[in-house]
């Protein structure tokens, strides 16, 4: 997945905010990353299982009618991680020390997570046009493959006669035939 490079800034910005953090990883729902800010902390790990966490904690809340899981807390001897969806496809994981400020924690980082949505639908949007305009391009292309070749315009008839052409027919030259193939006789004749 392309990432705006705002992304990886919101995440540096959540570090200058939150002093105690230790690290933050933005993934997919299916556990790839986005981006991060870790230091001493393996991002493909943690980014996998937060997805399945919060998998897992979305089936919590479903099972006992809760709504829509918003965030997750693990709290450990050495400190938080705290997982928070960012979007349908996507989750915000931070880790943090044990002395951190949790409320702070949630403060910055649900800011964190509505900045980094909108950053997320804007650069959806815009993949969304892109795939619009290749498409396009492809149906011009293939449309223009399988057109036949334009005939010239067909010169005006220049002259002293104006007037239109009489066409001819086979079936004007054919006598008056009934339903049966019997000569029909007219009342004139």
């Amino acid at each position: 997945m392309t990432v705006d490079p705002a992304v990886p800034d919101e995440l540096g910005r959540l570090r200058s905010r939150v002093p105690e953090l230790v690290g933050s990883v933005l993934a997919t729902a299916d556990g790839m990353v986005v981006a991060h800010d870790s230091h001493g902390i393996e991002p493909d790990t943690l980014a996998a299982l937060a997805a399945a966490h919060l998998a897992l904690a979305r089936r919590f809340a479903h099972a006992v009618n809760h709504g829509e899981l918003r965030e997750s807390v693990v709290e450990c001897d050495g400190g938080y991680i705290t997982s928070y969806t960012a979007g349908p496809n996507a989750l915000l994981t931070v880790v943090t020390s044990g002395d951190a400020n949790l409320a702070m924690v949630h403060l910055e980082a649900r800011r964190c997570v509505r900045r980094i949505v909108k950053l997320l639908a804007q650069l959806e949007l815009i993949r969304q046009q892109q795939k619009q305009q290749q498409l396009l391009q492809q149906q011009h292309r293939a449309q223009s493959e399988h057109q036949p070749p334009q005939r010239p315009e067909i010169p005006q008839q220049t002259g002293p006669s104006t007037a239109p052409l009489v066409r001819r027919t086979p079936m004007a030259t054919l006598p008056n035939v009934g339903v049966h193939g019997s000569l029909r006789h007219t009342a004139a004749g």
